[in-house]
Parts: structure tokens; sequence; C-alpha cells
């Protein structure tokens, strides 16, 4: 059951994606109860002040996503709700994948697969050298797992215990082009990631109480960092996009499929 504010979120989502006529609807929709939690409940931040240094970093590794994050940055006030509907336009901030050097509250622009957990490995690491105690998450896309410097950055972080790192797994199980289990398997996930010196978490990503009481628990171990697989669905809230690969990406959206959408968040 999606509540209130999970269709709110939703509805932002589907008013830039009608300024287009196009975007990642379905990676949007499984990742967005995850973002809306992180930033209700978890992550320390100014939405006027994005670059406070005592901010916790957050990086969206499946860039292709950026919608649930610009729908929630743009809720917290990091910029105006009205600029959404520049999406895509040239002479738009908000593009198919996120900049750092144009958007408030974006970390790291990414949207090339497997570099969001690296970079959260030399933040996490610099933070700890540093001797600060912000926190740096990073969620990452299943499909994008495939990719070895995902692997090669989780060794480093266990090398130097860095707990105050967290990985965020959309597990959706379905990639660009097919499911995991077809393309690529990744089971036994939670065991690979155990193998790799990480504390092992798993949650339903659209039970927004789940996600609520796991976040209290984070640093899941003191000198350990931590993976959180969040099970999702792809396109969770339109039942018509829900796990199918043809809502990845959409483009040519018809007025009859907008308007469902909306329906959908009645």
């Amino acid at each position: 059951m999606i509540d209130k504010r999970s269709k709110e979120l939703r509805k932002i989502v589907v008013d830039i994606i009608a300024t287009e006529r196009r975007g990642h609807l379905g990676p949007a929709m499984s990742s967005i109860d995850i973002l809306r939690v992180l930033y209700d409940d978890f992550l320390n931040y100014r939405a006027d002040d994005p670059n406070w240094n005592k901010r916790d970093r957050f990086i969206l590794s499946k860039g292709h996503g950026c919608l649930s994050l610009y729908a929630v940055l743009a809720d917290k006030g990091f910029f105006p709700e009205k600029d959404l509907l520049t999406f895509c336009k040239s002479e738009s901030i908000f593009g198919g994948h996120p900049e750092r050097s144009k958007i408030p509250g974006i970390e790291a622009s990414t949207g090339a697969l497997g570099h969001g957990l690296p970079i959260g490995v030399g933040m996490a690491l610099a933070a700890k050298i540093r001797h600060e105690n912000h926190r740096v998450v990073v969620l990452v896309g299943d499909g994008e797992i495939n990719e070895g410097s995902v692997w090669e950055a989780a060794l480093s972080a266990a090398k130097h215990n860095l707990s105050y790192l967290t990985l965020f797994i959309d597990y959706n199980k379905l990639q660009s082009y097919g499911l995991n289990s077809e393309i690529l398997n990744l089971e036994p996930l939670a065991d690979k990631w155990k193998s790799f010196g990480f504390a092992v978490e798993e949650v339903d990503g659209h039970n927004i109480e789940e996600l609520q009481a796991l976040v209290k628990k984070i640093p899941l171990e003191n000198d350990s960092p931590a993976v959180v697989i969040c099970h999702t669905v792809k396109g969770k809230g339109f039942y018509f996009a829900e796990g199918k690969t043809e809502w990845h990406h959409k483009s040519k959206i018809t007025d009859d499929q907008l308007n469902e959408m909306y329906q959908c968040l009645c």
C-alpha cells in the first residue's frame, strides 16, 4: 500500500515526465521510497546550504533513476519544484542523469554505472582520515553491481573498516534488458556481501516503517561498512509498469498513459 506522501512524491515524477514525454520511470519508482526515508529520517543536510561541511553525503550511483532524487530534493527545498518542469530542455540543469556542478544537493555526477561506490569509499576514507563523523550513503541498482568496480570498492571499504559508509541496493531483480537471473545471476547476494566484509540487512524497499526502523540501526556494526538489500519492484505504484522492461526507459509517452499514471495516484 502506497501512502499519501509516497504518492505525492510519485506525482512530482510524473509531472517531470509529462514535460518531455520521456524518462526512466521504472528505476525511479523502485527507489523513491528508499530516498524518501533517507531524506526524511536519516541524512543530515541543509537545503539552504547544500555544501555545509558537516552534511552527510548521498550518492545516487544509478544515475538514470534521478527523477526520484529530483522529486525528493525539490520536496526538501533544495530548489523550486517548478524548475523541474524544464527537465531535458536545452537550458535546463535537470538532465536524464544528475550533474554535481549544476544541481544543488547532488554529490556526484553519475550515470556511467559502477562509479558511485568507489566515490563513496573515497569520501568515507577521507572523512576517517580527517576524524570527521559525517555519514556516506550510496544507492546502487542491482544490475549495476555486475560492474567489477563495485566489488573492488567493496574490498577497500572492508579493509579500511569504513563503518560510516552504508550501501543501499535497489534490488528490483530487473535490468534494462531482462531479469537479473537470466543476464547475470546475483544470488546468493547477501552471502556475497558478507564474504566481502560487510554487515548485511534485508528489507522491503517499499515498506516505509521497515525502512525507518532499519535506518535507526545504522551503523549496523562499529567496525564494518554496511549494505542494505532493499527488495523492490521496478515501476512500483503503476500497475502497467511494474516489472516491465519496456518501462525501464520510456519515450513518446501518450496522453492516455500520462492520465493512467495520474489515476494510479488518486
